[in-house]
């Protein structure tokens, strides 16, 4: 047991990095207090930095920008290349696996070596690259990089080991795949054509043997050139010259004739007894008009013709459409027979390629379905059906069917939940699929024994949210909520309306979801909240809404010695309910003149509707327009189901709603919920009188404190403002002390130490100086709101387009000149504020930016976040929130229902509450809400809240068991709420009263112990970068606290110690997506959306990244390759003599020598040379050449033999002359002779 012993007598004024002016382990009044005696906590702390290490584990979704699409027919694997250099392999469900090139580039083409475990990738770098399939992680062998020449043409016949490569030069070369060397047989593209052609013939964009001999190479160029070269003969046996370019050629499977497709959207066939012109042209989509000419069509560009037993010929081909027609969609075209099928698709085709039974290109083919590769989709059609039915996709193929806008994880879920949303999904799915099988059934996977349940949440920019089954590493969607059926249809022509037709009004920023109790939270762009509950029965219900009033006045500075500091609560029950609408007025806002526009943006639907069974909408709370000016974007939540409340804030306040009574209890400003015991000591607020004032003082006051790159681009944006002319000049000198600002008549200074400022979130610095302020200063005394920029008028949306989490992609600045957003900036895209109605509300930033800057630099920042002042103002935002039974004041000795609540400032307050606990007592009492408590410090933006016991063990929120409340009522049964608690008194034997509470900030994470609220452990997590997402997480029995930061690094630390126990570098965070979409679940799991339809898992989990191979699926299985048909022997004796072809002894060394060097470069994998044989020759090689070779040893002992019988009756007629010879030659004499 390690324990830790913290005294805290005189230690939590002097915690390292602590901001000083500001208690650094908080107490009310910003002063610390020592306990009198010290205090012991015993935590046996059991993780240790071997518990971890961060590997990615699977990647969801269709690829994106897909390139290249490539097919293995006797393993039925799928391959599909990206633009982005990644490679994606698809078998059975289950058998998915990611592969990315390091170097980025674009894939080009994907060759199979089918039945090898093998797969040759061709870049647009000019690169070749040999993967090793038969591991789960496949890996690159070999490499060929091409210095000289472009790549545009790949053929790698069906058990060759010899690929062809195209180049855009218009040769082509020969590389062995075994040792990935080039050849020295080249077949140059002057060789290839006739010397008297005076022209180039274009790249190569076809490469193909014959079927009927392969010692046959057809090579196409772009330009309409066709060549049959002979590969022993090294000379071409015939050539073609056409018009049109060509896009495509394929064989017919007896080798005597070929189809191309062209760039006027015609068909050619070619026969090779007659090759001095097609003996058919065909415009499939060309009509003939009036004056008898044909129509001009799009290029097809590409054509495969397929050969049937049974049937016509197969003719599938891509494009050709005519040109007239503007606005058809993209066709793919079956023509069998005299039918012809056009097939329309909702994205342009990448690619398509058809399945045939056989990998022999000179049989007959048999194609029984086409997989066809669109922009933004899979779709397999069935060719074995006259209406030609498309499969049922069973990868999640459309996670980006609406944009995504948020994601949420939930790993160890209740195990029944994810039966029952399947059941109530699997209603709603669609029909007329093919009743046949996936035919891309390749690999093996199997439930590994480390799994449990998973749900992902995906909210996207229709509105609509989708649960995926995310159990043991597979995707599958459970169940489709759209949360628009909750609104009326906005009807074109009435006014706000009709501009938001053209929007995304409904647009998902964040959800809460409670498996337990089964209640649903959304929270969507238009500032609006739905609740939902789950039920098993369809219901007839009327939506209840409720209007809130979060929007506050800008106001003047004023003295403090003109008005006090007097906070402002809502009385509980105080807003009377009314049947369908309520209105909770903000203080400040008591005018008439403010009421006349309080309008939320969207309408509820007013009427008894029918809900199926699932999600059904119980109460819509909307925040409303002000004044003209819209609500700003709801930025935190939390929902409590055993409470039955609801928590949410934005830039502006807190509102809390009872939803079980449908009553709004609180809806206040984040500085009235301050109190007297506001830590900033800021200015009480008032009516506006006079917006000018404010801007000046705002303005010039904190003008001589920025350095002139931030003047700057606070002078280019004043065009923008409603500054007066006579404006004070914003082009000053930093004044020498920055720690004193000259403004109208008093002296200002700043609350906490000024950090040196930030090039970007990587830590570049562009601040020479870093001085620290003196403590105890009063706050900046700022207006409450500034002057207004590029104000708006009443008719227009308060949102643009849908600000999903796929399409922000951002650039990181460079220049260390050019002037930078803030951090707000960022944590404006990163909450769903958009920028403008934030600018609108926030004069008084640092500085302002346009929205081209503000988009190009979101992650920029100009100074470190603890440097809040200077993004500090009177709008101090509600991060985050979180109910749970805590102690709210020092002198509590009970534990009570509250809501921790924390700020863009670094300030955590702790507002007690008052809840019934009887069932009958709860619906008609009031919930009464307490003062604010607490108020504890940390440095940053507040994220994240934990509780743990004083034995180290997690306190989860208390909840309430799900009851089905459409259930028919059983007498015997009375459904009553049924409530779970977790109590911090499960150690009480141990340690006495109390619990810690977690607290991490953008900044730093700190642990207090309540109810004495004395910080026990502080950690700096980060001083060069800021944290996007914090989570208490159980992992190994034990928890900890994750952390992911801007710069990509992703943390744990040790709970309640803070220890460090990993860092990694995992990725440079380039684009708002991932920071918006990373979640991390329970169990060392996290997610993000690595692009804008793909889902990348993660886990910094060493238990499961060692079960990890476990959990994958095989890609390769061994097979046996399926044997040739016997051609019989005619055929064999007509048919050519392709069987005879040794490539070894053309292409080799021995014949063809060595290539040139400077050509191309060789560079081995990671695998090495061990690996590149087992690709190469792998089990079911090996038995294949093993019998090809057995089948040559027979051949040649057959020959051996008849040369032996030769020599055997030779010998005898040698012995029998000589014998002859002997008996004539015996009696004579020598002289005789």
């Amino acid at each position: 047991m390690k324990k830790f012993r913290k005294v805290l007598d005189g230690l939590t004024t002097s915690s390292p990095g602590g901001t000083i002016g500001s208690p650094a382990c908080g107490s009310t009044a910003g002063t610390p207090t020592a306990a009198p005696t010290p205090k012991e906590i015993d935590v046996q702390e059991t993780l240790v930095s071997e518990n971890f290490q961060l590997c990615k584990t699977v990647r969801h979704g269709f690829p994106y920008q897909p390139t290249a699409l490539a097919f293995d027919p006797v393993q039925k694997i799928l391959a599909i290349g990206s633009r982005s250099g990644g490679v994606r392999i698809l078998g059975r469900p289950g058998v998915d696996c990611f592969c990315q090139h390091e170097s980025g580039s674009a894939v080009l083409q994907l060759q199979f070596l089918i039945n090898e475990g093998a797969l040759v990738t061709a870049c647009a770098d000019d690169t070749l690259h040999l993967w090793n399939l038969r591991q789960r992680r496949p890996a690159i062998l070999h490499s060929l990089k091409f210095n000289r020449e472009r790549i545009t043409f790949c053929h790698l016949p069906f058990q060759s080991k010899w690929l062809y490569v195209g180049t855009e030069r218009g040769n082509t070369h020969i590389v062995n795949i075994e040792s990935f060397i080039l050849s020295g047989y080249v077949i140059m593209w002057n060789k290839a054509i006739e010397l008297s052609t005076k022209t180039h013939p274009g790249p190569v964009v076809h490469l193909s043997d014959s079927p009927k001999d392969e010692g046959k190479l057809l090579i196409g160029f772009e330009s309409g050139t066709i060549v049959q070269w002979d590969l022993r003969g090294k000379k071409a046996d015939f050539r073609i010259y056409y018009d049109e370019a060509i896009h495509s050629v394929s064989w017919h499977h007896e080798g005597k004739q070929f189809m191309c497709s062209h760039s006027d959207g015609s068909l050619t066939m070619w026969n090779l007894r007659n090759t001095s012109k097609p003996f058919q042209v065909t415009f499939p989509h060309g009509k003939i008009q009036k004056d008898g000419r044909k129509e001009s069509c799009k290029p097809i560009l590409k054509v495969e013709y397929k050969t049937s037993r049974n049937s016509e010929p197969f003719v599938i081909f891509s494009g050709g459409l005519s040109y007239d027609k503007a606005g058809r969609r993209p066709t793919l075209t079956i023509m069998h027979g005299k039918a012809i099928t056009v097939l329309e698709m909702d994205h342009p085709i990448v690619e398509f390629m058809a399945l045939c039974e056989t990998p022999y290109n000179n049989e007959v083919q048999e194609p029984y379905a086409v997989v066809v590769l669109l922009e933004k989709d899979l779709i397999v059609v069935d060719l074995t059906q006259s209406n030609f039915p498309v499969f049922e996709n069973p990868y999640p193929m459309d996670i980006h069917e609406s944009p995504v806008t948020c994601t949420a994880y939930f790993a160890d879920c209740p195990p029944d939940i994810i039966p029952i949303l399947y059941s109530i999904g699997a209603k709603h799915k669609k029909t007329g699929y093919s009743q046949k099988e996936w035919p891309i059934s390749g690999g093996t996977w199997t439930l590994g024994s480390h799994t449990y349940p998973e749900i992902i949440i995906t909210g996207h920019a229709d509105g609509s949210i989708k649960f995926w089954d995310a159990s043991a590493i597979t995707l599958q969607m459970l169940y489709k909520l759209k949360t628009s059926k909750v609104f009326e249809k906005p009807k074109p022509g009435e006014g706000r309306a009709a501009e938001l037709a053209e929007e995304d009004p409904f647009a998902v920023q964040m959800v809460s979801w409670c498996p337990q109790s089964r209640v649903f939270c959304v929270v969507g762009i238009s500032a609006h909240i739905i609740l939902y509950r789950f039920s098993k029965y369809d219901a007839n219900t009327q939506i209840v809404s409720l209007d809130v009033r979060l929007q506050f006045e800008s106001e003047d500075v004023i003295t403090p010695s003109e008005n006090e500091n007097n906070p402002c609560y809502s009385e509980p029950g105080s807003h009377s309910p009314q049947p369908h609408h309520q209105h909770a007025a903000s203080p400040g806002s008591g005018t008439s003149d403010s009421i006349k526009d309080s309008i939320p943006c969207l309408k509820v639907k007013d009427r008894v509707v029918r809900v199926p069974p699932g999600y059904q909408a119980e109460l819509v709370i909307q925040l409303l327009w002000v004044d003209g000016e819209p609500p700003q974007q709801i930025t935190s939540l939390d929902i409590n189901s055993a409470y039955g409340l609801l928590a949410f804030g934005n830039c502006n306040g807190l509102a809390v709603v009872d939803y079980l009574q449908k009553t709004i209890l609180l809806c206040m400003s984040t500085l009235d919920l301050y109190g007297a015991a506001d830590p900033y000591q800021r200015l009480t607020r008032s009516p506006r009188r006079n917006r000018q004032s404010t801007s000046e003082f705002c303005m010039r006051g904190l003008s001589n404190f920025y350095s002139d790159s931030k003047k700057r681009i606070r002078t280019s944006y004043q065009s923008l403002t409603e500054l007066s002319d006579n404006q004070q000049s914003i082009d000053m000198e930093r004044s020498k002390s920055p720690t004193s600002v000259k403004g109208p008549g008093r002296k200002l200074s700043l609350p906490t130490d000024l950090k040196t400022d930030l090039d970007h979130v990587n830590g570049h610095c562009t601040s020479p100086t870093s001085q620290p302020f003196s403590a105890g200063k009063p706050r900046v005394p700022m207006g409450h709101e500034g002057p207004r920029l590029t104000r708006r008028g009443p008719g227009r949306p308060p949102f643009r387009k849908a600000q999903s989490a796929a399409c922000m992609e951002i650039s990181l600045p460079v220049s260390h000149t050019e002037g930078y957003a803030s951090r707000r900036a960022m944590l404006q895209q990163f909450h769903g504020v958009t920028m403008y109605s934030h600018d609108e509300h926030h004069t008084t930033t640092p500085y302002c930016w346009s929205e081209r800057e503000s988009r190009e630099n979101s992650f920029s920042r100009s100074r470190s976040s603890s440097v809040s002042s200077i993004d500090r103002d009177t709008k101090e935002a509600i991060t985050t929130l979180q109910f749970g039974e805590s102690y709210a004041r020092k002198n509590d000795t009970l534990p009570t229902p509250c809501l921790w609540v924390g700020t863009s400032l670094g300030v955590v307050l702790v507002i007690p509450m008052s809840i019934a606990t009887d069932q009958e007592e709860r619906m008609e009492e009031p919930v009464t809400i307490g003062p604010s408590g607490a108020v504890l410090m940390l440095k940053g933006s507040v994220l994240h809240f934990g509780f743990l016991d004083c034995m180290g063990a997690l306190i989860q929120s208390p909840y309430e068991v799900w009851r089905d409340l459409n259930a028919p009522e059983d007498p015997d049964r009375p459904r009553r709420r049924k409530l779970v608690h977790f109590s911090p008194f499960s150690s009480q034997d141990a340690c006495g009263e109390g619990h810690l509470a977690v607290l991490c900030s953008e900044r730093q994470a700190k642990v207090f112990l309540m109810p004495s609220q004395l910080c026990l452990f502080v950690h700096n997590i980060t001083e060069s970068s800021f944290v996007l997402r914090a989570d208490v997480v159980p992992v190994y029995n034990s928890v900890c606290l994750a952390c992911f930061c801007a710069n990509g690094h992703i943390m744990t630390l040790s709970l309640p110690s803070l220890r460090p126990l990993m860092d990694v570098n995992y990725m440079p965070l380039t684009d708002m997506r991932i920071a918006r979409t990373f979640c991390f679940a329970n169990g060392g799991q996290a997610l993000y959306l690595s692009s804008p339809t793909e889902i990348q898992r993660i886990t910094y989990s060493q238990e499961m990244c060692d079960n990890l191979q476990e959990m994958l699926g095989e890609l390769f299985t061994p097979i046996e390759t399926p044997e040739a048909q016997n051609r019989g022997f005619l055929k064999g004796f007509f048919g050519g003599n392709s069987h005879n072809f040794d490539r070894e002894e053309l292409f080799g060394e021995a014949a063809a020598g060595k290539a040139s060097r400077s050509l191309a470069q060789h560079i081995p994998g990671q695998a090495g040379m061990e690996g590149m044989k087992v690709a190469a020759s792998g089990a079911v090689g090996e038995l294949a050449r093993a019998r090809i070779a057995l089948d040559e040893r027979g051949q040649r002992l057959g020959e051996l033999e008849d040369r032996t019988a030769v020599m055997m009756t030779s010998a005898e007629t040698f012995s029998k002359h000589a014998h002859e010879l002997m008996l004539k030659c015996k009696d004579k004499k020598w002289y005789q002779f």
